[in-house]
């Protein structure tokens, strides 16, 4: 082994990467430890910002070739972890113990498949290694249930330091809440305002959620009370519009995304569902059943990235009424691959704005 080749000579070898979000030296960033030499063999950690970091494979690749580049190195070994930061607190706002960011999945109206986006993405980062949590917040029209397999589930209530504490189902990596976990199956709620406030508030402050990186809250469609509530409650991480590509559509998209800017809440990003059908004996063709070029076109001029477009396709359907989201069940799919790849591109986004903070 050269005398060269000592664990400084290593960092300082690494200090021109840079982190591609964040434009800073992973050195400088602390995101390099552990480095260890023995006889020309290299090894360190790299911890990421996030387990679901959309440019892993690059950033990997970028440090083995800077470390080679150093006379004696005969291998490379890098052991990649992540520690996800959490969002800065606010002082008229109540943090979640243990719950490092919050994250919103709203829509401006109802029937664009919000629902299946949130429990996607949700599982999406429960996947890459994330402690993810969800809040099914659609109190009248709770639908995550079914469509992670939990129809059946029941939540735990005991007593706890501060009264009763709920204790999330879980499946598919995925601790959930909602409400169809505590009324009958076919039981409307028919309740005003200071009641559902009641309800979000206990299912933020009063679920033994443990340690999350991420906790995704499914909105109900709209602009109202639930909104609200979050918004107000605890420190947001940010929010995501989901709409599809037809001009009603993306007309009460902006209204929703307007309302989270007025309420101080950052805007994650727009994703473009259904933005167009596969047939299932045709893969190779797609038709633009609801139109095209809605989500690019408002992403542009409102000036807020757009996270993905997810096309419609049967399994995507099918897999939500068996309560097996597609992303396990068809990973290689157009449409699990595009959801894995919001679900990337919305925690790459967390991350900045943490660390930034």
């Amino acid at each position: 082994m050269s005398e060269e080749l000592t664990a400084q000579a290593i960092l300082e070898a690494l200090r021109p990467v840079q982190d591609p979000e964040l434009k800073k030296s992973l050195v400088d960033l602390n995101m390099i430890r552990n480095v260890q030499v023995t006889d020309g063999n290299v090894r360190f950690s790299l911890v990421l910002t996030t387990p679901a970091c959309p440019l892993r494979e690059f950033i990997v690749e970028d440090c083995e070739n800077a470390v080679k580049q150093l006379s004696g190195v005969q291998e490379v070994q890098v052991d990649v972890t992540s520690e996800t930061p959490q969002q800065k607190s606010l002082p008229d706002r109540q943090d979640i113990p243990g719950v490092k960011n919050i994250i919103a999945i709203s829509s401006g109206k109802g029937g664009v498949g919000k629902s299946t986006v949130a429990v996607n993405i949700a599982v999406s980062l429960a996947q890459s290694g994330a402690k993810v949590g969800m809040i099914d917040a659609d109190i009248y029209g709770p639908n995550a249930p079914t469509l992670l397999g939990l129809s059946d589930a029941q939540v735990m209530v005991r007593e706890g330091a501060n009264g009763e504490v709920l204790e999330p189902a879980f499946n598919h990596g995925v601790k959930l809440v909602s409400m169809a976990f505590l009324i009958e199956k076919d039981q409307p709620v028919i309740w005003r305002g200071p009641m559902l406030n009641g309800v979000i508030r206990q299912f933020l402050y009063q679920v033994q959620w443990g340690e999350l990186d991420y906790l995704i809250v499914d909105m109900p469609p709209g602009t109202g009370d639930a909104q609200l509530t979050l918004a107000q409650a605890v420190p947001m991480a940010g929010a995501v519009i989901v709409t599809t590509p037809q001009n009603v559509a993306l007309l009460d998209a902006r209204k929703g995304l307007r309302m989270f800017e007025q309420l101080n809440v950052p805007i994650l990003g727009l994703v473009e569902n259904m933005s167009y059908f596969i047939p299932p004996d045709m893969p190779e063709k797609r038709y633009d059943l609801f139109g095209s070029g809605g989500g690019e076109k408002t992403s542009n001029e409102l000036n807020i990235s757009l996270l993905g477009c997810i096309p419609l396709e049967i399994d995507l359907r099918e897999g939500g009424d068996r309560g097996l989201p597609i992303v396990l069940e068809h990973p290689d799919s157009a449409s699990a691959q595009a959801l894995k790849t919001i679900a990337q591109q919305m925690a790459a986004k967390v991350s900045v704005a943490a660390l930034a903070s």
